[in-house]
């Protein structure tokens, strides 16, 4: 039983990055008929965007330290980050210690800028054109974008630790009686991922901004023949999937160091959640980003990948192959979406 809670666990911590990512791939998909392969660029820069955040929030200064000296007895340089110097030196430790949570405040505007630009500039000019030509142009936009992050931080993971408070385990299971100690930042993960989910969902459903995207992925036209300029909420939609897309990376450095291709490994599996979840359906991208999260972690215990080798490559490959040939429109896609 604590090995099969474990496996759930942390297929809900994976299935919570897929999910977010999905969920604005879908948002996008859904609102402007796009298909962003450079979805997955923005992730990798919402965790660039805490790295940022680190390095600012350590910039010191050097001090020379009468009190210390080295071994021929000179006075020792000593670093203080300005942070401390402004707000003393227990604030400032703090809030160096918590620049990844802090890194949210700098994320949001920052990806929905981002977000902005990348449709007013680029994606706007591709509306008519055929899907292929969308994933040629965004796919494109990735490797530019996945490049220059590159040349600005390196090629080597940066590691952006959680802050100490949150990097212990916790026995998650001492409730149900059971041992099963999981790492603090993977829970706070999964919860932050269930919060961002719920807010996204709340937004479209009770607010009147929402009910008119809604209204209008439902069909587009009518909603302009009603004097609403539905393609300027349209493109605030897409802001708002690029700061979903900049969150889960924020937070996602902890788990997975940043480094410049992590976009990329997470952008064609989040897209194949997309297409089982369903082309265009908000709850299908969620329901699919955690299901085959669950599935891809019980493919990588012992047992799975000694009876079938390579399996836990695969698997989410299989269950996309699997659903599309018995469901071309995904588990809870809408009907006519990726069928004749």
């Amino acid at each position: 039983m604590d090995a099969i809670l474990l496996q759930v666990l942390n297929g809900l911590d994976k299935g919570s990055a897929y999910a977010l990512i999905a969920l604005g791939l879908t948002l996008i998909f859904g609102t402007l008929g796009v298909v962003n392969f450079a979805h997955g660029a923005l992730f990798m820069i919402g965790a660039f965007c805490a790295v940022t955040l680190q390095r600012v929030l350590n910039l010191s200064f050097e001090t020379i330290d009468e009190t210390k000296t080295d071994f021929l007895g000179n006075p020792l340089k000593v670093k203080t980050p300005y942070v401390e110097a402004w707000f003393g030196p227990e604030l400032g430790a703090t809030i160096i210690d918590w620049a990844v949570p802090l890194s949210i405040l700098l994320a949001i505007p920052v990806m929905i800028l981002i977000g902005l630009a990348m449709e007013r500039g680029l994606i706007k000019h591709f509306y008519k054109r055929p899907h292929a030509d969308q994933i040629l142009v965004t796919f494109g936009l990735a490797i530019v974008l996945q490049e220059i992050i590159k040349l600005w931080f390196g090629a080597n993971p940066i590691q952006t630790p959680p802050p100490d408070a949150l990097m212990g385990v916790a026995n998650v299971g001492a409730a149900f009686g059971l041992d099963l100690p999981y790492p603090i930042w993977r829970i706070v993960y999964f919860c932050f991922a269930a919060v961002i989910i719920f807010a996204v969902f709340a937004f479209l459903q009770f607010t009147t901004f929402g009910m008119v995207v809604r209204a209008g992925m439902a069909d587009r036209e009518t909603v302009g023949m009603l004097g609403i300029n539905i393609d300027r909420r349209f493109t605030i939609m897409f802001g708002m999937a690029a700061a979903v897309a900049g969150l889960a990376g924020v937070m996602y450095g902890p788990i997975n160091p940043p480094n410049y291709h992590m976009g990329m490994d997470f952008l064609v599996l989040s897209f194949v959640v997309v297409v089982v979840g369903g082309m265009g359906s908000l709850p299908g991208a969620v329901l699919a980003g955690f299901l085959l999260g669950i599935l891809e972690s019980f493919a990588s215990t012992t047992w799975a990948t000694t009876t079938i080798p390579g399996i836990n490559q695969i698997i989410i490959y299989l269950v996309a192959i699997i659903v599309l040939l018995t469901r071309p429109r995904g588990l809870m896609g809408r009907k006519g979406v990726m069928e004749d």
